[in-house]
C-alpha cells in the first residue's frame, strides 16, 4: 500500500491510548493519532463472546510506513492481538495531506501542526 492511509486500532485504557498515540507520532509513524473515547466493541475471542469499552485510535499515515506501524503496535500494544486495519485516502484537503506527508516521511522537517491548529 502506498499513498496516504487512515489506519484504525483500539485499546482498552485512556493511558494506553495516550501512550500509543504519542509513541506513533514521535516515531514519525503517524502524522496524527486521534483518540476517540466511548467505543463499545462486541467480538468473539477464544470461542467466547466479549464486550469491551475501548478507545479508537484513528491513525493518519502513509502506506510506506505501514510495516513499521505494524511492528510498533506489536511491540507497544497491550493486547495479545492488536487490531490494525487501513484504508487508503483517495481525496482530502491538499494542505492537510501535504502536512501529513511531511510529518511522516523520513527526513521531513517538523511542522507545527495541521493547517489552522493553534
Amino acid at each position: 500500500m502506498t499513498g496516504r492511509v487512515v489506519a484504525l486500532s483500539t485499546v482498552g485504557s485512556a493511558e494506553d491510548a495516550e501512550r500509543l498515540a504519542r509513541a506513533l507520532v514521535e516515531r514519525r509513524l503517524a502524522a496524527c493519532v486521534s483518540v476517540v473515547p466511548g467505543v463499545v466493541s462486541h467480538y468473539r475471542w477464544k470461542g467466547e463472546l466479549q464486550r469491551a469499552e475501548e478507545r479508537l485510535l484513528v491513525i493518519k499515515t502513509r502506506g510506506e510506513r505501514m510495516a513499521a506501524l505494524r511492528e510498533a503496535l506489536a511491540e507497544l500494544h497491550p493486547y495479545e492481538l492488536p487490531e490494525l486495519v487501513a484504508f487508503e485516502i483517495t481525496s482530502g484537503s491538499e494542505p492537510y495531506l501535504k502536512w501529513l506527508d511531511d510529518s511522516v516521511l523520513a527526513g521531513a522537517a517538523p511542522h507545527p501542526g495541521p493547517p489552522g491548529a493553534p
